[in-house]
């Protein structure tokens, strides 16, 4: 396994990693609705609170009668108003997928994904891909046919969010977070929607031990098939950075070149994502921000790219204004675990991380 550095240094990337992830996911939350807040829309949303350039959580809507309409869970994660994350899916899988190593370790099965699930979540807090799966399994179907009967979300962001435990726990190995996110993800997805959490994990893990977000992008490249849509469209995202188009002409070409996949599909986000981190240039905030500014699956966009640049710049790194309104608190509607401390969770990571090495 690639050295990360010290075990400070790895218990710091890692926190950085959790904080990241959720503070990513409370920043895109009040505006999770991308056939509704589109990338215009929001950033009119910013002006009329005059909170662009964004440098911290969302304002609160300027009045009642400005005719934007957060998510209802708006009141608890709008700036000055967080004490702790909200419930969320995008922090939920990450909780689970460190039950799951600690239960089965890195040799789980698919199964073992299902059963987990079964036993720790909450069927109505399952969407999409994950509840069609969820349903199967409950009927008593087996992987992969729980992925693939009656559910149109195959290649849907699901298994995305779920990866970032696999890059936290394999740091500097890509490959090794790959296959583990893979074996995850086949439950419930196929298709892109697989390659998507392989490259997402691969990116946390590249993150470790990258000098840039460029190089943490190609690394994680490499592990899935460059033929495919996914890779392909990230590809485009790298190509349109190379030539300095600005970030708002690259998400707007891209943005033409992936339409009609709808607003959750794996694709046009890890578009959304890969920009908001190149041209974030290894900046937590600007990293984040760009991501939920692009639009469409906002929290889930969020989260992930906080994960990578938390990670990349280690908790210390990331301003105050994203990590002291977490209260180190994560709500969670996964058994056992709501209220748990952030840092414990990290902590937690940091030891199977340092299992896996050896």
């Amino acid at each position: 396994m690639t050295p990360v550095g010290t075990e400070p240094e790895l218990a710091d990337r890692v926190l950085g990693g959790w904080l990241g992830r959720i503070a990513g996911n409370m920043l895109g939350k009040p505006v999770e609705q991308g056939d509704l807040w589109t990338r215009d829309r929001i950033d009119q949303y910013l002006r009329q609170a005059a909170a662009l350039p964004l440098t911290d959580y969302l304002p609160e809507p300027p009045s009642e009668a400005a005719g934007f309409e957060l998510r209802p869970e708006w009141r608890q994660c709008v700036r000055g108003r967080i004490h702790g994350s909200c419930r969320d899916d995008d922090v939920d899988y990450a909780i689970l997928g460190l039950d799951l190593l600690e239960t089965h370790g890195f040799g789980f099965s698919t199964e073992q994904v299902g059963d987990l699930w079964l036993l720790r979540l909450p069927y109505l807090q399952t969407f999409t891909a994950e509840r069609a799966a969820y349903r199967n399994l409950a009927n008593g179907l087996k992987p992969p046919l729980t992925a693939t009967y009656d559910n149109p979300y195959q290649e849907w962001i699901g298994a995305l969010i779920r990866a970032d435990i696999y890059g936290w726990t394999c740091p500097g190995v890509p490959r090794r977070a790959a296959s583990l996110a893979r074996r995850d993800a086949v439950l419930s997805h196929t298709g892109n929607g697989v390659y998507g959490a392989m490259w997402a994990a691969a990116l946390i893990a590249a993150a470790f031990t990258a000098s840039t977000i460029r190089e943490a992008v190609d690394q994680a490249l490499a592990v899935i098939p460059a033929s495919s849509r996914l890779a392909r469209t990230v590809r485009r995202v790298v190509s349109l950075h190379d030539t300095r188009m600005t970030w708002e002409d690259t998400l707007t070409t891209v943005a033409e070149e992936t339409a009609g996949l709808g607003w959750i599909h794996t694709v046009p986000n890890a578009a959304v994502l890969t920009a908001g981190l190149l041209y974030g240039d290894g900046d937590f905030t600007r990293s984040i921000t760009l991501t939920v500014r692009g639009g469409l699956d906002t929290d889930s966009n969020g989260a992930t790219a906080g994960s990578v640049a938390g990670v990349l710049t280690g908790a210390r790194a990331i301003p105050g204004q994203w990590t002291e309104p977490l209260e180190d608190t994560v709500r969670s509607a996964v058994f056992g675990f709501d209220g748990a401390r952030i840092s414990e969770l990290a902590e937690r990571t940091v030891r199977l991380a340092e299992a896996e090495e050896q």
